[in-house]
């Protein structure tokens, strides 16, 4: 049974309508957000969050104590921002750093769930260098203002994990019927991958969406 799962991201509050689920405690670091999630306020424009945190029953509660964030989780979701320095060309990834130095200090055995926008081999290498085998990937395909819409209709779901670790298979698989139970819709495509399949996957579908808004954009420049 899933006991805890500890999130860092407001989106993934569709996890509560699963029924193994015993409660989801969002960490932040940011005073305001906490105050504003504990009084079922959205902290970001979404109409969706706003309307479920006012009319659904949701056994969310959000804390600055990272201890008592992590410490009895089976998954810990990392949706911590990873924003992309075009001077240095990397993504900036020390937010998501911090969050699994807290949660290997406080509970090693919390399975960890990157859903940051991470560069192909991420995943790899941030296990290699904390020497933790719990952390897996698993992407975000959201719109902005429409983050739990997209996650209550998704058009795929997608967890990278070890796929020579039966454990790690396992987790991932739970983790993905998680997501599956939490949604609106039904029979989604469900692709369990490995690491640098998943990244990849990610960063290819957030070209194609640059290309294409960027090509609309010309249109509309050479039509004026």
């Amino acid at each position: 049974m899933i006991q805890d799962i500890q999130i860092h991201s407001l989106n993934q509050c569709r996890l509560e309508g699963s029924d193994p689920i015993k409660k989801i405690l969002r960490h932040d670091i940011i005073p305001e957000k906490v105050e504003l999630n504990n009084q079922k306020k959205s902290p970001i424009q979404d109409d969706y969050i706003e309307k479920y945190l006012a009319e659904k029953d949701l056994n969310l509660t959000a804390t600055l104590d990272a201890k008592v964030a992590y410490k009895d989780a089976d998954f810990v979701v990392i949706a911590a921002p990873t924003n992309y320095d075009s001077k240095k060309n990397f993504f900036d990834t020390s937010a998501v750093e911090n969050v699994i130095e807290l949660v290997i200090e406080y509970n090693p055995d919390a399975v960890m769930v990157i859903k940051s926008t991470i560069s192909v081999g991420y995943t790899a290498s941030i296990r290699e260098k904390y020497h933790c085998d719990n952390i897996i990937f698993s992407p975000e395909f959201l719109r902005e203002s429409k983050a739990l819409y997209d996650n209550l209709y998704p058009s795929r779901i997608i967890v990278g994990t070890d796929v020579k670790n039966a454990r790690l298979v396992k987790a991932a698989n739970t983790f993905a019927g998680l997501l599956q139970e939490g949604a609106i819709k039904e029979d989604m495509d469900t692709l369990i991958m490995g690491f640098t399949e998943a990244e990849a996957v990610k960063l290819f579908a957030n070209t194609y969406l640059a290309l294409r808004v960027s090509y609309f954009n010309e249109l509309d420049t050479m039509l004026r």
